[in-house]
């Protein structure tokens, strides 16, 4: 269950937010800095076209892009590795369209550790995504328990802060989706994160929790709290609502009514965005529906059979299965 702290560090962040203007889409201060963002992300792993989603046509991503944007969704998120960059490069040419870089506050992820290719991922992200800063660069899944030494022994922080420095980024922070400890380690690091990212649902909130474990940390340090896998992991699929007789809308509901700066949502669809802000729009659910869901979803929940990027290997990157010399996942 929810931890009274937790209880109470939710009360204080809907006390906090606005709405953007003309949407009724909450926004919620992002951590110590003097701004806000919606407490909706637009994830742009899922929101560009690709055939493996039945979109071919790059225009209908754009579209959708836009479409966030004048809903009052305007949190992007994206990182280097996407689609093998093809994610920033659709967002980019998305956001060079009628001066929509400067609606959105952009954020995406660094996938190395070391100095020099810290800095060569940021280049790279920059020409994509068409701009010549970023409102937030992280360090992309922090999935290894030595993960956040090699951040600091391999230079990747002090190119984060040189480029911040030097105005081409404006807030640092990490992700990770593996295990709370390795993220409480990374928020005990030398370092004032601007950041974190992590996995926030009903299931989460009942296994491995970051919403109990690292949430009130982030909120200690002042650190902006990011949600992902709303869903337990992808669009719910039809096993999830057969089994537990749940509803997406209360499973976004659920995440969406915790203590966190903005929720980052995999959306694909103009139906699928325009359900997820009704659903920001309506909350929070109660706290008597929140104890109901988590108790609902106990069992299933209690042995991560739905949060396998936790307990199994299976949802690591490629990319940082190379750095760490892991064998590659079965196709």
């Amino acid at each position: 269950m929810r931890s009274q702290t937790v209880q109470q560090l939710a009360q204080q962040a809907l006390a906090s937010q606005t709405f953007t203007r003309g949407t009724g889409v909450p926004r919620r201060p992002f951590g110590r800095a003097a701004e806000s963002v919606s407490l909706l992300c637009l994830g742009g792993w899922h929101a560009v076209a690709r055939p493996a989603l039945e979109k071919t046509d790059e225009s209908e991503s754009i579209r959708l892009m836009h479409a966030a944007i004048d809903l009052g969704v305007d949190f992007f998120d994206n990182a280097w590795e996407y689609h093998d960059g093809y994610a920033e490069e659709a967002m980019g040419r998305a956001l060079a369209i009628d001066g929509k870089r400067k609606q959105v506050f952009l954020m995406t992820k660094n996938c190395e550790r070391d100095y020099a290719g810290s800095l060569r991922n940021l280049e790279q992200s920059l020409r994509r995504l068409q701009t010549d800063y970023l409102d937030l660069w992280q360090f992309h899944e922090l999935s290894y328990d030595n993960d956040p030494e090699w951040l600091f022994e391999r230079g990747a922080v002090r190119a984060a802060v040189e480029a911040q420095q030097a105005g081409k980024v404006r807030y640092i922070g990490f992700t990770g989706h593996k295990d709370p400890r390795i993220h409480l380690k990374a928020l005990g690091m030398p370092h004032a994160w601007d950041a974190c990212q992590m996995p926030i649902n009903v299931m989460d909130s009942q296994y491995r929790s970051f919403l109990n474990q690292v949430v009130p940390v982030c909120h200690e340090k002042h650190v902006a709290a990011i949600g992902m896998k709303s869903f337990g992991g992808g669009w719910p699929r039809g096993r999830v609502l057969e089994n537990m007789n749940v509803g997406a809308a209360d499973l976004l509901g659920f995440a969406l009514s915790q203590p966190v700066t903005s929720q980052v949502v995999g959306l694909t669809t103009m139906e699928q965005l325009q359900f997820a802000v009704e659903v920001a729009r309506s909350i929070p659910m109660p706290e008597e529906a929140q104890n109901a869901l988590m108790q609902q979803v106990r069992v299933e929940a209690g042995d991560g059979r739905y949060e396998s990027f936790k307990s199994t290997n299976e949802h690591d990157g490629p990319h940082h299965r190379r750095q760490h010399e892991f064998a590659l996942a079965r196709p």
